[in-house]
């Protein structure tokens, strides 16, 4: 049997829910760990052995302890090919659905996380104590 799965990060985190999202179409058991990286729970040193950028997600399984939301999901992908969604396609397909990634992760997403921190948390999340 496998080793327990542990992701350890923050639900407001987009790249945290891709990791959670990719773990629940494989139908795979996990432990959640929260990181709360308002006190800074992300910088201590428990966390920076896991992932040294101190950024979240950070999974482990095991001895391996692997960093970057996308690497983590290629990882179960490949890993746990035979269980739940089927998320690796073969062939041309595949190679056409990994650009579109590369441009999700390049094009989309840093404009996205700048315009929802603005937009959702600035305004709504981190203001609303002040």
């Amino acid at each position: 049997m496998a080793e327990i799965m542990k992701v350890h990060g923050s639900v407001i985190s987009t790249a945290t829910q891709r990791v959670l999202a990719c773990l629940n179409e494989k139908e795979l058991e996990f432990e959640f760990i929260p990181v709360n990286m308002a006190v800074g729970e992300h910088k201590k040193d428990s966390f920076l052995a896991i992932n040294p950028f101190g950024q979240v997600p950070a999974f482990e399984q095991g001895d391996l302890k692997l960093f970057e939301s996308r690497a983590i999901t290629q990882y179960i992908a490949h890993g746990y090919a035979e269980k739940g969604t089927t998320l690796i396609i073969p062939g041309r397909p595949m190679a056409t659905l990994s650009v579109w990634m590369e441009v999700e992760a390049h094009q989309f997403d840093p404009v996205a996380s700048k315009l929802n921190w603005e937009l959702f948390f600035q305004a709504n999340v981190w203001n609303s104590d002040r």
